[in-house]
């Protein structure tokens, strides 16, 4: 630091809304590398168990061996637990074999097609050694909520399914079936200023199309003052319809827009592995494990294996 002179700060987050498979959320008093961290990590770096090894044992259906497998790995499964499992590889239990309970919950399926009906087989049809790892809930908003589980392969009369699957911890890094999150999405926060002397030249059938050239609605009327005003910041895509139009009707300089640049607004989806709201908290927990891998190797050879040249860069190297 130079001169003594800090560059720390406080992030403030503000919740807005939370749902189990969504957070919305206020990020501010940082900057958008911060913003950015968070976001990849949400993504990329938040561990949850999916299925990694499926053997087969009897498949007559219209799909081949991999392309079950392949949707078995993309299923989602409840991952509570993932923070604290090991990954396979490091595993001392098992000597890195994947296949004990500290690092692996193993998956049993077995369907047959017996009338001439066809047959769903689905991941309800999946069997868990493990009561707190199991394919999270689906259900169809057509089917008026029903649960009825997310579907792997339909299957005719006389064909039969017969699989043994071994789930393991992972990163979506890796492989995106590990990956907790559906979207995560940040924007900056803009600030919206209306120059009111300009607006008050203008008849309320100016006001009315100046308005409607906004794809969103950010701003309206007000029924009693005949105001224009700012009813959803927000909303507001940073796509300059408003100020062209502005400009097109000879009115420049009518609004002023600008992104706030340490204010971030987010939104989260879960794809059920793990709560939104765990997803965000699981982030900052990894976020900061890295900040102190670092802040730890500072004198210490394990960081050029670890960083490389900025493991020496940071000791000045």
């Amino acid at each position: 630091m130079d001169g003594g002179m800090s560059y720390q700060r406080f992030p403030k987050v503000k919740i807005r809304e939370m749902k189990d498979d969504m957070v919305k959320f206020e990020l501010r008093e940082t900057d958008a590398s911060v913003a950015n961290a968070l976001r990849r990590v949400m993504i990329a770096e938040v561990p949850t168990v999916a299925i990694d090894l499926v053997e087969i044992e009897v498949n007559s259906s219209v799909l081949n061996d991999e392309f079950i497998a392949h949707r078995l790995g993309l299923i989602p499964l409840t991952s509570d637990r993932a923070m604290s499992m090991r990954f396979s590889r490091d595993c001392d239990a098992c000597d890195g074999d994947g296949q004990c309970e500290f690092c692996s919950v193993e998956f049993h399926l077995r369907a047959k097609c017996l009338t001439d009906q066809t047959l769903d087989v689905t991941s309800k049809d999946l069997y868990s050694s493990d009561h707190t790892v199991v394919p999270v809930e689906f259900s169809d908003p057509n089917d008026a909520g029903e649960q009825r589980g997310i579907i792997i392969v339909k299957l005719r009369r006389g064909q039969e399914l017969r699989l043994r699957a071994i789930a393991r911890k992972g990163i979506g890094k890796d492989h995106a079936k590990w990956s907790p999150a559906a979207t995560v999405t940040f924007m900056y926060e803009p600030m919206i200023r209306i120059n009111e002397d300009l607006m008050e030249t203008m008849s309320l059938e100016e006001k009315r199309t100046w308005i409607e050239s906004s794809p969103t609605k950010v701003f309206d009327i007000d029924p009693v003052t005949q105001q224009v005003v700012v009813v959803e910041p927000e909303l507001y895509t940073y796509d300059d319809e408003v100020i062209k139009k502005a400009d097109a009707m000879g009115k420049s300089g009518l609004v002023e827009i600008e992104a706030k640049e340490d204010s971030f607004i987010f939104t989260v989806e879960s794809t059920g592995a793990i709560k939104a709201s765990q997803l965000v908290l699981n982030a900052i927990e990894i976020l900061k494990q890295k900040l102190d891998a670092v802040r730890l190797s500072d004198d210490t050879v394990e960081a050029d294996d670890q960083f490389g040249e900025l493991g020496a860069h940071l000791r000045g190297g």
